[in-house]
């Protein structure tokens, strides 16, 4: 795969890169149980397919992800670039809460989840609920960068005026935002903001979280596990649902509906790449050809 650079910093990434938010498992946020062995199979297959960045956040399975990261690529010649986040901390019963004030340890868990010296790139998951936290958590965050054990600073889930008080406190090189062809609101002020700044763009859920799949079907979403959290989102509800799986539909007539929808997200000059989720290899196999799929003749909007 070509690769491209990520805002300012020195990473060269591929198109897409693999998300680890299911490899988490069940927890709050989760996606019902998931297999480890089949995590691991499915991070393996995208590394042989050329993928060079895994995104992972320790509250992901509460730390689970990220030591499944970890035992994928125990013992393997090239380490990809690892990404992870922090922000979201969570309590004995696994509730989380936005917050930045734990940073230090933070990282500290994460590198030792992770089994590594260093991050490529750490990113604030999500703004903390108490906006005074942002300076400091951030100004730990350049130490710890100082420190070498950062080599980027990232952040996810920021609006502009967010982006512009974190960046007078750190080098922020990325922005992690939700992107779909059903979810574009990012389009009107993010994403030109982060092209004139250069600042790298890597979205989220360019398959709305499988429901541009084209494997979702009603009975398919009816039958999720209770502890799937898509149960819960509208966009996998009425009166959303009806007019999702009708674009999925339309995509379909231009190749396979998941890959059209990724490589919509890529057609954007201000994304750089795209996550992209998998909870065993073969749905790897069904999305990577997006990486590679030339939309620049076809008009989807």
């Amino acid at each position: 795969m070509n690769t491209k650079l990520l805002g300012s910093s020195d990473l060269h990434i591929t198109p897409l890169g693999f998300g680890a938010w299911a490899v988490g498992g069940s927890w709050q946020f989760g996606w019902g149980h998931q297999d480890d062995g089949d995590s691991i199979s499915a991070i393996h297959r995208a590394l042989d397919l050329g993928i060079n960045w895994i995104d992972t956040a320790a509250v992901y399975g509460l730390g689970h992800s990220e030591e499944v990261v970890a035992r994928a690529l125990a013992g393997g010649t090239k380490r990809p670039y690892v990404f992870t986040k922090c922000g979201l901390v969570w309590d004995a019963q696994g509730n989380t809460t936005r917050s930045l004030v734990s940073v230090r340890s933070d990282l500290e868990a994460s590198l030792r989840r992770l089994k590594t010296d260093v991050i490529d790139l750490y990113q604030v998951h999500w703004p903390p609920a108490n906006l005074a936290e942002l300076e400091p958590g951030l100004e730990a965050l350049a130490e710890a960068q100082r420190q070498g054990k950062i080599r980027h600073i990232g952040v996810s889930n920021f609006d502009v005026p967010l982006m512009e008080r974190a960046r007078r406190v750190a080098p922020i090189v990325s922005l992690q935002p939700p992107y779909s062809i059903i979810r574009r609101d990012i389009e009107a002020e993010i994403l030109p903001y982060c092209q004139r700044e250069n600042i790298g763009v890597i979205v989220y859920s360019p398959m709305a979280s499988g429901l541009l799949s084209g494997a979702m079907t009603r009975e398919r979403i009816a039958s999720l596990p209770a502890d799937d959290w898509r149960r819960r989102s509208s966009a996998f509800n009425e009166p959303n649902l009806s007019r999702n799986l009708a674009i999925v539909e339309e995509l379909r007539e231009l190749g396979s509906p998941g890959e059209v929808a990724i490589a919509w997200t890529l057609k954007n000059t201000a994304v750089t790449a795209a996550i992209v989720g998998a909870r065993n290899a073969e749905q790897v196999d069904g999305w990577v050809g997006a990486a590679t799929l030339d939309l620049s003749n076809v008009a989807v909007v």
